[in-house]
Order: structure tokens, then C-alpha cells, then sequence
């Protein structure tokens, strides 16, 4: 067991936590523009980490059955840096054996994270209908139509709903990592946009060209997910992880227009990343995604700027943003300094800040 990892759990031990008998339910303000808690109505403010992958790469889904010691350690690290929101990413080719078919195993052991997320007080933000690792996608779930496919996702969230509905762990479910509509006049070819890092995040909706309007397609898919969880669970939040490129501007557009989409939507999910030199183009966007519901940052790390300008980016971003989550990776700020790469010194920067903001982030009027 890693040394900080163990300190940690020996604090959780000694000190006053959060257990699911305490977790209250998180629901959206009376006046519709931040987050509050069900009973003592006290705001919340999302701030958390993508628990997207581990130090080495794999998916959750991957090691859970192997090393949940390690997710475990994780958890308890992610709290001890001052997080209340981990975000975790489920795998469609995980949960679903058929297009109609949930895998009770992977629904069983999701069960088991919540009860972790609960003993640890921590909400999750569930984004599902990963195809992350393309090698793992079923050929079958390719082969579909699109409508068919529309079909075996709301078979899939249904899935997840019903196992989910009464936690009060469950923060959200985020509909799908940054989705795209088909904007061709000719057929696509593949369901997923390019990879990075040998992971694909972005996922087209549809293939066929429609003749209906981009914007229009999103709504309708958005309108049949959220009705699929509805069937389950009357009370969780539901969002989408949409790309900065989905305003209504010149050049690539992802179909995803804010105020055109988010009609049964509870709040609004973007993925930011600061570029050098252009902190003020980076907040233009973000106010283009404040459309009077709450908006949360729902990735966001010093990828492609200076850490004097995210940090300039961050704490501008007070102005439009309801919640802030970006990444960890299962190491330690000890274990980034440790290291030698360019990467590890700017991880441990962000896991600093991360640290140390989060008490004025968190209780932000």
C-alpha cells in the first residue's frame, strides 16, 4: 500500500466523515442557478476529480476486479485533497452483452463503488456509453443503426438507473463524453472521433445524414436518455459532457448548441482547457455556455497553458462556472514531484491548487 494512501485512510478513521445516512441528496436551487443540498438546502458547489483512468492507463472497468485495493486508496486520496465530485466513465461494452442485455456482474460491481463513494462521502458523477478503448467495443453495437443504436443506450441507461436510483451518492448521470451529431451529407464511417492518448472520448450520435437540424437530432437523442432513466429514477440530475466547439460560431461545430439542447437537461456540462495567450477567449467561450442554468467545468487542467494563466483562467471563471472538476490519476502530489517528466511537475502543480483553493472555491456565495 502506497505510504500517503495509508496515512490517509488512518485519517478517515480518526476524523468526522460523511456516510451515506449523511449524505444528503443534491438538487438544483429554487431560483434554478446553482446546486443545493435536499434538506439543510445549503449550496453545493461541485468540485472533484476525472476519475477517468489509472496511473497506467486503464479504465475502471479494467481493474476493479483485480486491484479494488488501489480504487479504494484512490478514493480516500481524492477526499483527502478536498474533493466532493469524482466523475467516473462507464464502458457501453462493459455493461451491455446484448443491445437489450445489461451485464449483471458489471451492474453489481457499480453497486459496490457507490457503497464506496457513500463510506467515503464522496458523489459521483456518472458519465456512461464510453467506447474509450475501441479494441473493447463490441462489433455488434457498431453494426447498428442509428436509431438501433439510440435503442441499446437507453437500454444501457436504463440499466444504470435502476441500480443507481436510490443512492445519495449519485451527483449526476452525464448522458455521454462529449457527443457529436453527424454533419454530413454523405453516410459516416465511424462512430468515434480521433483518439488520444490511445483513447477515443469523443462519439458521434449518428451516422446517416438527416433532415432535420443538427441541434434538432441532439434534443431528440438527449429527450429519449433522459426518458429511459426517468422509467427508474424521478430524482438524480442529468447532464451531457459537451465539447467548447458546440456554440454556434464559424468552423467545427458539434450540433450540441446550448440553448437549443438543453431543454431536459438539469444543469450544463463543458470541457474547457485554457490555451496559452488566449485566457480571454477561453472565458468569451465559457460565457457562451451560461444560459441560465447552472454551469459546471466538468474538464478543465493545465494541458495547453501556463500555470499562471490557468490559474488566472480559474479564478476568472467564478464569473459563469457553478462547479469545477478536473483529473486525477491514482498518484500522489509526492509521487509527481517525485518524478522526472515535464507532466508529472505539472500534475503536482495542479493537484496544489486543487488543494488549496478548493475551501474558497467550495464556499463561494
Amino acid at each position: 500500500m502506497r505510504m500517503c494512501s495509508l496515512i490517509a485512510i488512518l485519517c478517515f478513521t480518526s476524523t468526522s466523515l460523511l456516510t451515506a445516512g449523511e449524505l444528503e441528496w443534491i438538487q438544483i436551487s429554487p431560483d434554478g442557478k446553482s446546486f443545493v443540498t435536499s434538506k439543510s438546502q445549503k449550496k453545493f458547489v461541485p468540485w472533484g476529480f476525472n476519475y477517468d483512468h489509472d496511473r497506467g492507463g486503464q479504465l475502471l472497468e479494467d481493474y476493479w476486479n483485480t486491484d479494488w485495493k488501489a480504487i479504494e486508496e484512490d478514493f480516500a486520496e481524492m477526499k483527502q485533497l478536498g474533493a466532493n465530485v469524482v466523475r467516473i466513465h462507464l464502458q457501453f461494452g462493459k455493461f451491455m452483452s446484448t443491445a437489450d442485455q445489461p451485464r449483471a456482474a458489471a451492474l453489481k460491481k457499480l453497486g459496490e463503488v457507490l457503497k464506496l463513494a457513500e463510506d467515503t462521502g464522496l458523489y459521483l458523477n456518472l458519465t456512461g456509453l464510453g467506447c474509450y478503448h475501441k479494441q473493447d467495443v463490441p462489433a455488434w453495437y457498431d453494426q447498428l443503426s442509428d436509431s438501433e443504436r439510440w435503442q441499446a443506450q437507453a437500454h444501457f441507461w436504463e440499466a444504470i438507473a435502476r441500480q443507481c436510483a436510490h443512492s445519495p451518492a449519485i451527483f449526476c448521470y452525464d448522458l455521454m463524453n462529449e457527443p457529436v451529431v453527424h454533419g454530413g451529407k454523405k453516410k459516416g464511417t465511424d462512430w468515434l472521433g480521433p483518439g488520444f492518448g490511445g483513447k477515443h472520448f469523443v462519439q458521434r450520435i449518428t451516422l446517416e445524414p438527416d433532415e432535420r437540424s443538427r441541434p434538432e437530432i441532439a434534443a431528440a437523442w438527449i429527450k429519449m436518455l433522459v426518458e429511459a432513466i426517468r422509467k427508474q429514477d424521478q430524482r438524480h440530475l442529468i447532464t451531457v459532457g459537451l465539447v467548447p466547439w458546440s456554440l454556434e460560431r464559424r468552423g467545427l461545430q458539434s450540433g450540441f448548441v446550448p440553448e437549443k439542447v438543453s431543454q431536459h437537461l438539469d444543469f450544463i456540462s463543458v470541457h474547457l482547457y485554457p490555451v496559452k495567450g488566449k485566457v480571454d477567449a477561453a472565458l468569451k467561450t465559457l460565457k457562451g455556455f451560461d444560459i441560465g442554468k447552472p454551469l459546471v467545468i466538468e474538464e478543465t487542467f493545465p494541458l495547453k497553458s501556463s500555470p499562471k494563466e490557468f490559474e488566472e483562467f480559474f479564478l476568472k471563471s467564478k464569473q459563469h462556472a457553478d462547479g469545477w472538476i478536473g483529473f486525477y490519476w491514482g498518484k500522489t502530489i509526492d509521487e509527481y514531484k517525485a518524478g522526472k517528466t515535464i507532466g508529472d511537475a505539472i500534475t503536482a502543480g495542479w493537484l496544489e491548487f486543487f488543494l488549496k483553493n478548493g475551501p474558497q472555491f467550495k464556499a463561494q456565495p
